[in-house]
């Protein structure tokens, strides 16, 4: 496996820039993964299949579907890629390489776990601070105009949010100068992660029903569900931001009511 990611790589690094690899080999790489694993969703909500892991029962029209495709690629080909190119020579001065040796998969592990637990901090804070009155009517109800979110509405938001969340993201890569493979990586895992936290779904195989940390799809849909000032669960990926400071009280209470009314009716 080594030796075939050390071939793979030798052909990119041989055939490209750096600079193409980093912002062209980036935004080709995150668009594939985004939509190849959004697309999914939509068909399930259209075709009607799996509609008994479905969250809410209600779905999304075909046009409000095809609006928010419309709008993800504006926003991606006009925020998103100048972003990274503008932000190439800040990731190059903090330290990102793309040369040989490749890092080992201890340190690509113990980075992207670093990067996963300071963006759920980040995120927590910047989220929160969104759903402030102002904040929310001017940027932040662009991303809530989806109600019932469906996997692409992950990245379906205002261009100022994009920048002022998108910190989240890179603040942990900036900080370690990390490789660009481990950068790639991230980003796959980043990417995978909002998309299923957005899917609207609920399988027995997600992942919050193994890992408890872990927040996924049911409690990010309740996020969705609720009004700016009452909504709480504000994290990304994990649930302890919210556990410790209490903004997952109305979510948590919300389970219990149904757990004991799914005791009764057994």
């Amino acid at each position: 496996m080594a030796s075939f990611v050390e071939s793979g790589w030798q052909y990119l690094v041989t055939h490209f820039s750096d600079f193409q690899l980093a912002c062209i080999g980036s935004f080709v790489l995150h668009e594939s993964v985004f939509f190849l694993s959004g697309f999914p969703f939509i068909y399930l909500e259209r075709a009607g299949f799996l509609s008994k892991y479905k969250i809410q029962t209600k779905n999304n029209t075909p046009a409000a579907q095809g609006k928010c495709i419309t709008r993800l690629l504006l926003y991606h080909f006009c925020v998103n890629l100048p972003l990274m190119m503008a932000s190439y020579p800040v990731f190059r001065a903090m330290g990102m390489r793309s040369s040989f040796p490749l890092p080992s998969w201890k340190e690509v592990a113990a980075q992207i776990l670093f990067y996963f637990i300071i963006e759920d901090f980040v995120f927590y804070w910047g989220h929160r601070i969104l759903h402030t009155k102002w904040l929310y009517k001017n940027v932040h109800s662009v991303h809530h105009e989806y109600a019932t979110p469906f996997g692409l509405t992950s990245e379906y938001a205002h261009p100022a949010e994009i920048l002022f969340l998108g910190f989240a993201t890179i603040v942990g890569p900036a900080l370690t100068g990390p490789h660009l493979i481990t950068l790639w990586l991230w980003m796959v895992l980043r990417v995978l992660e909002t998309v299923e936290a957005h899917c609207g779904y609920h399988f027995p195989w997600s992942l919050s029903n193994f890992l408890p940390l872990y927040g996924g799809a049911d409690f990010h849909d309740y996020h969705h569900r609720l009004l700016y000032t009452k909504s709480g669960n504000y994290s990304s990926t994990f649930v302890y931001m919210d556990w410790i400071f209490g903004t997952d009280k109305g979510y948590r209470r919300l389970k219990t009511l149904k757990e004991n009314s799914d005791t009764k009716q057994t």
